[in-house]
């Protein structure tokens, strides 16, 4: 089991354990109403043993707090699921990864996109997208795809074009200033951002690298809609549909969007990007 898996176990029981205290029971008494041995009680609270769905409803009906239970299912729900190691997914190459995606691209009506380093897919050029899949095939010791990867990644582009789908993105300024292949795939990439600010149903905002902002930068997410969460990390990719943690990135979106530059004040960025480039 992965180390985040065991993770999000342990902050599971930590809730049950805030519960059985908020409704003044012993581990002993809660045991004896479920009819369970009492060892469960603490082996749930510790995370060492993954309680089902019965155990929930039933800790939920003795704490009373049946209100709790929904959203304690749904975490347990995506403790197993939502953690794909990158190893696993893309072991035969990085094309299936963009295919397996696509789906919720598709049936999203408004998606959202934060990046604190890198140009997000959806606005990549063929050689950026090229060239910063290079490092991680290295990386994870994959084969090399990028033949049918990259395609397959600038098929799922065409949503920018087709449907009512709406797009927010939110970028930090350092993902214009990082270079991906060498400046003249940068420039290119620019170029493309430049041409997407414009498109009507796409909104594109820039945090600036010197300015006061409503949040810090956080890791790279995408939202489906209001229901699904995506984050990438180095390891693996972490699927989060629990409502709770939803909101969180919900409102940290916004936050970023209040930081953001948009229009003339984002091309202004990208145009500063561009001469630090051709500077190089």
């Amino acid at each position: 089991m992965s180390g985040e898996v065991q993770q999000a176990r342990q902050a599971m029981g930590a809730r049950l354990r805030e519960l059985r205290h908020d409704a003044g029971l012993t581990g002993r008494a809660l045991a004896q109403l479920a009819g369970w041995h009492p060892a469960k009680v603490s082996r749930l609270e510790y995370g060492k043993q993954a309680p089902s769905e019965p155990d929930l409803r039933t800790w939920c009906q003795h704490c009373r707090a049946d209100d709790q239970a929904a959203d304690l299912i749904a975490t347990l729900r995506n403790i197993e699921a939502a953690y794909l190691e990158w190893k696993q997914q893309l072991r035969t190459g990085m094309r299936r990864k963009q295919k397996a995606s696509f789906p919720l691209y598709e049936q999203a009506s408004l998606v959202r996109a934060y990046e604190p380093a890198l140009i997000p897919g959806l606005l990549q050029t063929a050689a950026y997208a090229h060239a910063i899949m290079g490092p991680y095939i290295d990386l994870l010791q994959i084969p090399d795809d990028r033949a049918e990867a990259v395609p397959a990644r600038m098929e799922r582009q065409r949503l920018l074009y087709e449907g009512g789908r709406r797009f927010q993105f939110v970028l930090e300024e350092a993902t214009l200033r990082t270079v991906v292949g060498d400046p003249e795939v940068m420039l290119g990439q620019l170029d493309r951002v430049l041409a997407i600010v414009s498109l009507h149903r796409v909104s594109v905002g820039i945090v600036p690298e010197l300015s006061a902002r409503v949040i810090w930068p956080a890791e790279g997410f995408l939202i489906f809609d209001g229901s699904t969460v995506q984050v990438e990390t180095v390891s693996a990719q972490l699927t989060i549909t629990q409502p709770r943690e939803v909101a969180f990135y919900l409102e940290t979106f916004r936050r970023l969007q209040l930081s953001a530059r948009y229009g003339e004040d984002a091309r202004e960025l990208i145009a500063h990007a561009v001469k630090a480039l051709r500077a190089i």
